[in-house]
């Protein structure tokens, strides 16, 4: 049995697309981060003494009271780049991350994003490869619909059904959830846990926060090492004033 007991409050950066593509014109929802960006970001974490890991990784550390120095590091929507551009700068700098993915939409894009530009999604390919090479895969759904206007069927699918198919994706079993928008209510928080997750990631879900509903700062190509510093103080205060409950799984 595992116990994942939060101690002090805890740091998650929330990213989505790398690519060498970030202009402000052509990305109005800021999902983009360029290269350089994502490297200087990841330098400055190391130059703090941080570290960056998956989320199982930085939750099983915090049960054994191990997560000092530790922060999440996620990327959403499973984009075909984090193959490309993030995985190959989390190698250099030693970290690991976990990245939430699509199995409804294999090899499809980002038609959810109705004003941006349509960005390809991993395959089944680059899918197993982030596995294969240290990375959390874990599920964003089926296929990236507000959770919370969903009847409760298409809730099941889009919780319990993403969770078998992208485990047998990648062959073994998938312990994250991530909710498409950052969209949680206690309704879809219990399903989720029903549906076998370990955890769950939000954004800010006020009262709901909990394993099931973790907060998470949004990191984009403007945040500079001084907005990061500004940022994770902001975030430390303001998860003190919601504590997390302790959840025993």
């Amino acid at each position: 049995m595992r116990h994942w007991l939060p101690e002090a409050p805890m740091w998650v950066a929330m990213y989505h697309s790398v690519d060498n593509c970030a202009d402000r014109a052509d990305d109005p929802y800021k999902i983009t981060v360029t290269p350089e960006r994502l490297a200087a970001q990841l330098r400055w974490l190391r130059r703090q003494g941080l570290r960056g890991v998956s989320m199982t990784r930085l939750l099983t550390a915090r049960a054994r009271g191990a997560g000092r120095g530790l922060v999440g590091l996620t990327f959403d929507d499973g984009y075909a780049d984090f193959v490309d551009h993030a995985l190959p700068l989390l190698h250099r700098y030693d970290f690991d991350a976990t990245v939430f993915v699509l199995p409804g939409r294999l090899a499809g894009d980002n038609a959810w994003d109705p004003l941006g530009p349509r960005k390809p999604l991993l395959g089944a390919e680059g899918i197993r490869r982030a596995a294969a090479e240290g990375m959390e895969v874990a599920s964003h759904g089926l296929t990236h619909v507000d959770l919370t206007g969903a009847d409760d069927r298409l809730l099941w699918q889009e919780t319990s059904g993403s969770r078998v198919a992208l485990s047998d994706l990648i062959g073994r079993e998938v312990e994250g959830f991530c909710y498409p928008y950052g969209a949680v209510d206690r309704r879809v928080a219990e399903t989720v846990r029903a549906a076998g997750y370990r955890y769950a990631c939000a954004i800010s879900p006020g009262p709901l926060t909990g394993v099931h509903a973790l907060p998470r700062v949004h990191i984009g190509q403007e945040d500079t090492a001084l907005r990061l510093q500004l940022k994770l103080r902001l975030s430390r205060l303001r998860r003190r004033a919601v504590r997390e409950p302790a959840v025993t799984e």
